[in-house]
């Protein structure tokens, strides 16, 4: 890690890490690119106190639908809305429901995958989740 508090690596996936320390945390900034069945998907994932922000991008920069979903109690079931689009497609209210089950944290996901595209969605989904264990952001399974 350089003296700016940037880390880069390369390889088959291209990352960038900042971390940031402020008085009440921290915050960290992930940004990743993986190419999976010639498709290009783009990655964002920034940690705040008790909350995660994803974006999951294909091909291109466009934001796409955006998603907020946080665990209830009592019964630990996840609550999931759409904030911008999505009305009808169900795309990433399906992955931010299951980030909130294992990760525990509120989660806002921002997600600009095609419809009728579930290999695909499925596949970032796995890239996601695999970052996610990586940076220690799910909980541990009892």
């Amino acid at each position: 890690m350089g003296s700016n508090g940037v880390e880069k690596i390369c390889g088959s996936t291209n990352e960038l890490s900042i971390k940031e320390e402020q008085a009440d945390g921290s915050v960290q900034v992930t940004c990743f690119s993986q190419v999976s069945d010639d498709v290009t998907l783009h990655f964002q994932i920034i940690r705040l106190h008790k909350q995660i922000y994803a974006w999951i991008g294909c091909n291109s920069a466009k934001f796409g639908h955006l998603y907020a979903a946080a665990p209830t109690r009592p019964s630990n079931t996840v609550g999931v809305t759409s904030l911008i689009g999505g009305a009808s497609d169900n795309t990433g209210s399906g992955i931010a429901r299951r980030l909130v089950l294992r990760t525990g944290l509120n989660i806002i996901l921002a997600c600009n995958i095609p419809k009728n595209s579930p290999m695909l969605e499925a596949n970032a989904e796995k890239k996601l989740v695999q970052k996610l264990i990586s940076l220690g952001y799910t909980k541990p399974k009892i």
